[in-house]
C-alpha cells in the first residue's frame, strides 16, 4: 500500500492522502492569505484611510482594532463549523468557509475610505473582518481533520502539519504581494489604489481552491463513526451537540490545550504584524526591506513546520512543543534588539529565528489537539480549543504592544509580555497527556453521551 493511500482500504469511499493533503493546503494557503492580507494593510495603510483624523498611534490601534475584530469572530466561526462539521461532515463545511472568506476578502477591495463615506467606511470594514474572522475560524480545524483523518497514525504529525503551514504559506503569499507593490508603486499610488490589488486578487485564488476542494472526499474515520451514531440515534434518540459534549467531558483537555497555544498564537502576531508597523512605524525603517524580512521569515517558516510535525511522530507532541513554548519565552528579548540595529540582515535575522521557534508548536500543534477528542466531536473540540484563545491571545497581541509601547517607551515590556504567556503555555503542555498513540478511528473514543439514554435502558 502506497503511504499516500488512506489506510482504509474498505468501506466508505475514500481519496488518495497526497490529493487530500494538496486540498487542504492549498484551501488553507489561500484562506490564509486573506486573513494576514488584512493584518498586514492594517499596519501599513487602514491608519490613514479609514482613519485620517486620528493621531498617528491612535490611528495605528484602531487599524489594528478592527483587526482584532476578526479574532473575537474566530471563536464564533469554530463552534458553528466544528457543530455541523461534526454532523455533516468536514468537507462542506470547508467549501464554505472558503466561499465566505473570499467573499469578504474581495469587498474589502471594493470598499470606500473615510474621504468618500466618513465613518461608514470604518464600519462596513469591521463587518467584512467579523466575516474572514468567522470563515477561518471554521477553516483550520476541518482542514487538519481532514488530513488527519485520513492518513495513517505512524505519521500523523507530519500529514496534519502539512495543512498548518497553509498559514506562513499564505502569510508569504500576502508578504510578497504587498513587497512588489511597495517596489513598483510609489507611497502615493499604494495609498490610492494599489492597497486594493492583493485584495480583489482573492477571488482568483478562491476559485482555485474551490475546484480543488470539490473532487475530495469525506475521510473514512468519520464515515464510519457517522455511520454508528446514525445507529445509536434510530435506537436511543439524538445525541447531544458536540460541543455539550466536549465542554462536559474534555475541560482538561480544553484548558490544557488553551493555555499551551496562548505565547503561540502572541507571538505570531507580535512577529507578523506589530513587528512591521514597529520596524517601519517606530524605527523609520524602509517598508519594502522590512517586508523582504517577513517573507524570508515566512518562507523559513513554510520549511520548519513539517519538520517539527515529523519530529513529533518520533518523540510526542510535547516535548517538541514544550521546548518551542521555553525558547519562545525567551525569544522577545533577543528580538527587540536585533530590530533596533535597523541593520536589514539582522531584522531578518530576527523575525527568521522567531518563526523557526514558533514551528516547534505550531508543527505538532494539529494533530496534537486533533488527538485530544474522538471523531463525533473532535472538530468542535479542536477548532474551540484553538480558535478560544485568538480572543485573549492574537487578537489583541499587537494593541497590547503598541499600548505597552506607548506607555512606557520601550520594547522590555513586550517581551515580558511574551514571557509571561510563555509560562502560562509550559503550564499547559506539562498537565496535558501525550497523544501520539492516539487511535483516532478507535470506536470507544466516538460512544456519545445521548439525551434519553438513560430513560430507554430504564424502560
Amino acid at each position: 500500500m502506497s503511504r499516500f493511500t488512506s489506510p482504509s482500504s474498505e468501506g466508505p469511499r475514500t481519496t488518495p492522502l497526497a490529493k487530500v493533503i494538496g486540498a487542504g493546503v492549498v484551501g488553507t494557503t489561500i484562506e490564509w492569505y486573506d486573513f494576514f492580507l488584512y493584518g498586514s494593510a492594517a499596519a501599513l495603510v487602514f491608519d490613514k484611510l479609514f482613519f485620517p483624523k486620528a493621531d498617528p498611534l491612535v490611528g495605528t490601534m484602531l487599524a489594528f482594532l478592527t483587526f482584532s475584530v476578526g479574532f473575537v469572530a474566530r471563536p464564533v466561526g469554530g463552534i458553528v463549523f466544528g457543530h455541523f462539521g461534526d454532523r455533516i461532515g468536514r468537507k462542506k463545511l470547508l467549501m464554505l468557509s472558503l466561499m465566505m472568506m473570499g467573499g469578504s476578502t474581495f469587498l474589502i477591495g471594493l470598499l470606500p475610505t473615510y474621504a468618500t463615506l466618513g465613518a461608514g467606511s470604518a464600519v462596513l470594514l469591521v463587518t467584512l473582518r467579523f466575516i474572514q474572522g468567522f470563515a477561518i475560524g471554521g477553516e483550520w480545524g476541518g482542514a487538519v481533520l481532514l488530513v488527519a483523518e485520513h492518513g495513517g497514525p505512524k505519521r500523523r504529525g507530519l500529514w496534519a502539519s502539512l495543512p498548518q503551514a497553509g498559514a506562513p504559506a499564505g502569510n508569504l503569499l500576502a508578504a510578497l504581494v504587498l513587497w512588489v507593490l511597495a517596489l513598483t508603486l510609489s507611497p502615493a499610488a499604494f495609498l490610492s489604489w494599489g492597497w486594493r490589488l492583493p485584495f480583489l486578487l482573492s477571488a482568483v485564488l478562491v476559485a482555485v481552491g474551490y475546484w480543488i476542494r470539490a473532487s475530495v472526499d469525506e475521510s473514512p474515520t468519520f464515515q464510519r463513526a457517522k455511520a454508528r451514531a446514525e445507529a445509536v440515534e434510530a435506537a436511543h434518540g439524538k445525541e447531544r451537540a458536540p460541543l455539550l459534549e466536549v465542554l462536559s467531558h474534555h475541560r482538561r483537555e480544553v484548558l490544557c490545550g488553551i493555555a499551551a497555544r496562548l505565547v503561540e498564537n502572541i507571538a505570531y502576531y507580535v512577529l507578523t504584524a506589530f513587528s512591521l508597523a514597529y520596524a517601519s512605524g517606530t524605527l523609520g525603517m524602509d517598508r519594502g526591506l522590512v517586508l523582504g524580512g517577513l517573507i524570508a521569515a515566512n518562507a523559513c517558516h513554510l520549511v520548519a513546520i513539517p519538520v517539527f510535525g515529523a519530529l513529533s511522530d518520533r518523540v510526542g507532541r510535547r516535548p517538541v512543543y514544550l521546548v518551542g513554548a521555553v525558547l519562545m519565552g525567551a525569544f522577545g528579548f533577543l528580538m527587540f534588539p536585533l530590530l533596533e540595529t535597523r541593520d536589514t540582515v539582522l531584522v531578518a535575522l530576527a523575525l527568521i529565528v522567531g518563526m523557526v521557534v514558533h514551528a516547534m508548536m505550531f508543527g505538532p500543534q494539529a494533530a496534537f489537539f486533533s488527538e485530544m477528542f474522538g471523531t463525533r466531536i473532535r472538530y468542535s473540540g479542536a477548532s474551540f480549543t484553538y480558535q478560544v484563545t485568538n480572543i485573549v491571545g492574537g487578537g489583541l497581541a499587537p494593541i497590547v504592544s503598541l499600548f505597552l509601547l506607548d506607555r512606557f517607551g520601550s520594547w522590555q515590556p513586550i517581551a515580558l509580555y511574551m514571557a509571561a504567556a510563555a509560562a502560562v503555555s509550559v503550564l499547559g503542555v506539562v498537565l496535558a497527556k501525550e497523544t501520539r498513540d492516539t487511535d483516532m478511528d478507535e470506536e470507544a473514543l466516538d460512544r456519545p453521551v445521548l439525551r434519553g439514554v438513560a430513560s430507554s435502558s430504564a424502560g
